[in-house]
């Protein structure tokens, strides 16, 4: 009775180990507030963890907060939309088997009074210098997100930018931002799926879209098992091939809300 009683609470102490059995059923997953807020991954999670037996924890930020958590190797895998980050986050050592997962696109919504009246607009630099020009409130992410990143990017390509007033950094994820829009009657830069997710609770229209500029790629990366041993690179590798492989490209695909498909998996 004793021996069973030693060796049951050997196998306990293993599970809840650093490196024992617990270890090896979690899979953590950095990713943007878009794939979170847009119900993405509450729709797809459930059939990688089934088909996996891994549990995925999933740690919801902006895109540069994801890759901070790989460079310190804080989860095993990163699901992010900036590509030139992604491409130094590898060139650097934190990441390998970067593939493209799927995409969206960018659009500018803001209040339907519109006062800086770019509804139907295409050309989302001559949209944005519109909005700095009539002096309307525009809402940035502020968060170094992969969204944050390509708002300024706009910005800079224009040489201008809002300030005081007129440009409020939020600091928060798209769908805080997008509510926070709607209460100030402002203008925001948003992924198309967050956008759908919260449509139906905010004051806001779709103004300006369709510019190649507002094409958003999405990777997944997982973090380099040679500087960092601790990471569950089997699991990640699991999910890696899963996400980009038939079941689920299947399953991004079919994901939609209001009937109306957010994801488009990328072709292979």
């Amino acid at each position: 009775m004793a021996r069973i009683a030693f060796a049951a609470l050997a196998l306990l102490s293993l599970a809840f180990s650093p490196g024992g059995l617990a270890a090896e059923v979690t899979l953590r997953l950095a990713t943007t507030t878009s794939t979170e807020n847009s119900g993405l991954l509450r729709a797809i999670l459930p059939a990688f963890e089934a088909a996996s037996g891994l549990k995925v924890h999933v740690i919801s930020v902006g895109t540069g907060k994801a890759m901070k958590l790989g460079e310190n190797g804080d989860v095993d895998v990163v699901l992010v939309h900036s590509r030139p980050d992604e491409d130094q986050f590898v060139a650097q050592g934190f990441g390998v088997n970067r593939r493209d997962v799927m995409y969206n696109d960018f659009v500018i919504v803001g209040p339907r009074e519109d006062p800086a009246r770019v509804r139907g607009m295409k050309d989302v630099l001559a949209a944005m210098r519109r909005i700095f020009e009539s002096k309307a409130t525009f809402v940035s992410r502020g968060d170094d997100s992969g969204t944050d990143k390509m708002e300024k990017s706009y910005w800079a390509e224009i040489g201008q930018r809002p300030g005081g007033k007129q440009y409020l950094s939020a600091g928060q994820g798209m769908g805080e931002v997008l509510t926070m829009a709607g209460h100030v009657a402002g203008y925001t830069l948003t992924d198309r799926a967050t956008y759908g997710a919260y449509r139906s609770r905010i004051p806001l229209d779709i103004l300006v879209e369709g510019d190649a500029k507002m094409f958003n790629p999405y990777g997944v990366i997982a973090v380099n098992p040679a500087r960092y041993p601790d990471v569950n690179h089997k699991g990640a590798m699991q999910f890696v091939e899963w996400l980009t492989g038939a079941d689920g490209r299947r399953a991004i695909a079919g994901f939609r809300v209001n009937d109306e498909q957010l994801f488009f998996p990328t072709s292979r």
